[in-house]
C-alpha cells in the first residue's frame, strides 16, 4: 500500500519558489513516479483559484490513479472549528485548520506543508494531536517536503 499524503497549497507554490523549489520539485517527482496516494481537497481548489496558472498546473503532476479528492463534511467543519475555538489557530487561519482537519479525518499518513508558522510547527502539532486524541481521531503527522527527499 502506498503512503497517503495530503499536500497543502504552500507546496504547490513552493514548486516555483527559489527557497523551496528543490525539495518541492523532488517531492512532485516522487508523486509523478506514483510513490504516494495524494489527497487534494476542496480547500486546495479554493486557494488555487487565485494562484498563477503555472502553480495551478502543478496539480497536473499528480497521476490520476494516485489522486484522491476529499470534500468538506460536517465532521471536518466541526474539527476545524474546534482547532479555532481551542486557539490552536486563529480565525484568519481557517483554511489551515481545514487542511489539518481534512488530513486527520481522512487518516492520511502525513500532511506536507511549507507553512512553518501555522502547520509545520512543533507546538501546533502537539495541540492538533491533543485535540484529535481527545475527540477520538488519529494523530496527524506533519512534515515539510524536505523530509521526503531520498538520500
Amino acid at each position: 500500500m502506498k503512503p497517503r499524503i495530503y499536500i497543502d497549497n504552500s507546496v504547490f507554490g513552493g514548486y516555483y519558489d527559489v527557497e523551496f523549489e528543490i525539495a518541492s520539485r523532488q517531492l512532485f517527482e516522487r508523486v509523478s513516479n506514483k510513490d504516494y496516494e495524494v489527497y487534494f481537497s476542496e480547500i486546495n481548489e479554493i486557494e488555487l483559484k487565485n494562484a498563477p496558472q503555472i502553480v495551478k498546473d502543478v496539480k497536473n503532476l499528480i497521476p490520476a490513479e494516485c489522486f484522491r479528492y476529499v470534500g468538506l463534511t460536517d465532521e471536518v467543519e466541526t474539527l476545524c472549528r474546534t482547532y479555532i475555538s481551542e486557539k490552536v489557530l486563529g480565525g484568519a487561519n481557517e483554511n489551515d485548520a481545514y487542511h489539518i482537519a481534512l488530513a486527520s479525518l481522512n487518516r492520511v499518513d502525513c500532511l506536507v506543508s511549507w507553512n512553518f508558522k501555522h502547520i509545520v510547527n512543533y507546538d501546533k502539532i502537539k495541540m492538533f494531536n491533543a485535540i484529535n486524541m481527545k475527540l477520538g481521531y488519529p494523530l496527524i503527522d506533519i512534515r515539510s517536503p524536505r523530509e521526503f527527499l531520498k538520500s
